[in-house]
């Protein structure tokens, strides 16, 4: 019998020696230039204007590009499709130019009125762009996707020539070239979406392997659902000369175990984020020297949240969500269950985006929170009902969950049942108030105060927790307006309090990209905006 398993057993051991010698999908990735790389969740969409997911807008990156785009070290726009770009003295117009000879990865031409009219998609109302609001300081675009405009030629947007695009505007604002590189301004071929009637409708089949169109350094080539999405470099790209990378694969991995073990097997080149148990094992041990260490623990303009659905009883009540806020204890939660990797968020504004730093904050008075919620009719959780706190199905949002779930439970008896979703639902749910309370997250679009409190204005795009306040509207108009920075400071100022005051959020942390690198990635810079620059990556030994 001895014998007879032997001769299996070598048989096995011969062919592992054989597996020995194949060449590792990361390695071989370095000979082919093809970049793997976690993406941490499946895509709703590849459609620009719709999508609102960072791990979504992620892949967009490499399909298409804006008239600018945001240096990763600076935060700064620079030139992308436009080669330049000028504002008229009083900041209320600006024209950009685009460069000569600009195709769609199908060979046609790609002109100006090729903006002007995606554009003019992402304000039509039918689509409902969450946003949409990024091109609000147009002129009539507002009034448009809120459809007390109906003639898409008012916007104050146009193409006088192929490669001039004219854009006017209501009110000065700086950042407007930061704005034109967000994904959701990106071109789409509305010729292409108009043989699958997509151009004033949501989720049909432009976006998929031998449809999709772009303009980005690379093309579709596969999508397999919850398996991975292939894009290869595009011969049509206005710097395909100069874009080194063959191909990138991303792979749709939710568990960052699983993400971290593809890893160390030599599957991929970088993990879209580390679980956090690992990060000291990878910092002791990741290598030789801290140059040989693919741990990467890079700034980013993040803060994570928790929505109160405000439409609810009894969260209707501020004094409950306030209760449910001040009894958070945030310092404890960065350093013991995020081991360090994350700053305490006590305002919604991350710490100096773009100069601001906020005077308000939420206070952890565990006193103050049971007085409120007693006040409220609640005292030590009487009358409560069992709440559902939703969280995205990740290594970082769960845990912390329940340690929310065991601090109101001992500060306030309130009771909580923590709901796991995948990506997806867990996005849908916030945006049909389909929950009681749910963790939410938001990556600065560009470094402006403004991008993180304009998220909750009463008609805003991502203000998914039925809170309104007018005056807190008022606020950031004024804010919108005004052009010298201390004024406009004090007026955000004076917003988050308000936000803080009425709490139909409640900050948790703020973010860090935690992941890892494979040394062969180069031209990858940390990049506090999370943008990512395909065309200038290159993989070297």
């Amino acid at each position: 019998m001895r014998v007879r398993l032997a001769i299996p057993i070598l048989l096995a051991g011969l062919f592992m020696a054989a597996c020995g010698r194949r060449e590792l999908p990361a390695t071989a990735g370095v000979r082919t230039q093809t970049l793997l790389l976690g993406n941490g969740a499946e895509p709703a969409d590849l459609d620009p204007h719709v999508v609102t997911a960072y791990s979504d807008q992620n892949v967009l990156m490499a399909l298409f590009e804006g008239l600018t785009v945001l240096d990763e070290q600076t935060s700064q726009p620079v030139a992308a499709a436009a080669e330049r770009w000028e504002a008229s003295a009083d900041r209320l117009t600006w024209t950009f130019h685009l460069r000569p000879g600009l195709k769609w990865s199908d060979g046609t031409p790609l002109a100006a009125a090729d903006f002007v009219q995606s554009w003019r998609r992402l304000l039509t109302p039918a689509i409902g762009a969450e946003n949409a609001y990024y091109l609000y300081p147009i002129k009539n675009a507002e009034a448009f996707n809120k459809g007390q405009v109906t003639d898409a030629m008012s916007i104050g947007v146009s193409a006088p020539d192929d490669r001039t695009v004219v854009v006017n505007l209501t009110r000065p604002t700086p950042y407007f070239p930061m704005l034109v590189a967000q994904p959701s301004t990106y071109p789409v071929n509305l010729r292409v979406l108009d043989k699958f009637g997509a151009v004033a409708k949501r989720g049909t089949h432009w976006t998929r392997p031998g449809n999709l169109v772009g303009n980005g350094p690379f093309a579709l080539k596969e999508w397999l659902p919850n398996a991975r999405i292939v894009v290869a470099h595009n011969p049509n790209y206005w710097n395909a000369a100069n874009t080194k990378l063959r191909g990138i694969t991303f792979y749709p991995t939710e568990s960052p175990d699983v993400d971290e073990r593809n890893f160390r097997a030599g599957q991929i080149h970088a993990t879209f984020t580390l679980p956090l148990a690992k990060v000291a094992a990878w910092r002791r041990e990741g290598g030789k020297t801290a140059a040989d260490n693919p741990l990467r623990l890079d700034p980013f303009l993040q803060t994570v949240f928790l929505r109160f659905n405000t439409t609810r009883d009894p969260l209707n009540d501020p004094r409950v969500r306030r209760a449910l806020s001040m009894a958070l204890d945030r310092e404890s939660i960065a350093k013991n269950v995020l081991r360090g990797s994350r700053a305490a968020a006590v305002r919604l504004t991350p710490p100096g985006i773009g100069g601001f730093m906020g005077s308000v904050q939420v206070p952890h008075d565990i006193a103050t929170a049971r007085q409120l919620l007693a006040d409220a009719g609640h005292a030590g959780g009487a009358g409560l009902p069992v709440f559902e706190l939703q969280c995205r199905n990740d290594e970082l949002q769960p845990e912390v969950a329940e340690v929310l779930q065991a601090m109101w439970q001992r500060e306030l008896g309130v009771r909580v049942n923590v709901a796991r979703l995948e990506q997806k639902t867990w996005l849908q749910n916030q945006q049909t108030l389909a929950y009681a309370i749910t963790f939410g997250s938001w990556v600065a679009d560009f470094p402006d105060a403004s991008n993180f409190l304009g998220l909750f204005v009463a008609d805003g795009g991502y203000n998914w927790t039925g809170w309104t306040d007018a005056k807190y509207d008022e606020l950031l108009g004024e804010a919108d307006k005004a052009v010298e920075t201390t004024a406009r400071h004090a007026l955000f100022d004076q917003a988050e309090k308000r936000l803080l005051d009425g709490m139909p959020i409640a900050p948790l942390f703020h973010g860090a990209q935690t992941y890892l690198l494979h040394s062969a990635v180069k031209g990858w810079p940390p990049s506090l905006l999370g943008t990512r620059r395909y065309q200038l990556v290159h993989l070297e030994h």
